[in-house]
């Protein structure tokens, strides 16, 4: 059987787990929208086909230069900034729908809660008063 490792590893590498994960560097508000395990893997698995389905469409909507070895047709695509802009908005509606989604609505965030990074920085103000 095969390992989910074996399996979200050539997802990642490829072009669409990268255009995927910018998106959500660029975007802080998409992290917070899938802040559970549960969540994220639901946005990634989802934003995946929805970008893949895009990028598809946008293949056949839209002329491309001769392919010279410079670029692949994502890149020449990617280019063009309104495209680029219409990969975001699919992207967050995925963050936006599985953040809504009530069955995941009960999922525990990833990081620390508002509490415990509270604590932390009281913890750190104090350390570095002694130190």
């Amino acid at each position: 059987m095969t390992g989910l490792e074996d399996i979200w590893v050539p997802l990642v590498d490829e072009p669409i787990g990268s255009i995927v994960e910018q998106i959500q560097r660029e975007h802080p508000e998409i992290e917070r929208a899938v802040d559970s395990p549960r969540k994220l893997l639901a946005f990634r698995t989802f934003a995946y086909i929805r970008v893949g389905l895009k990028l598809g469409q946008m293949l056949f909507d839209h002329d491309l230069p001769a392919y010279d070895g410079s670029e692949t047709w994502v890149d020449a695509l990617l280019r063009d900034r309104a495209l680029r802009d219409e990969l975001v908005t699919e992207v967050k509606a995925v963050a936006d729908e599985i953040s809504a989604d009530p069955e995941l609505a009960d999922e525990e965030s990833l990081g620390p809660d508002d509490g415990a990074r509270e604590r932390f920085r009281a913890f750190a103000r104090e350390r570095l008063r002694r130190a």
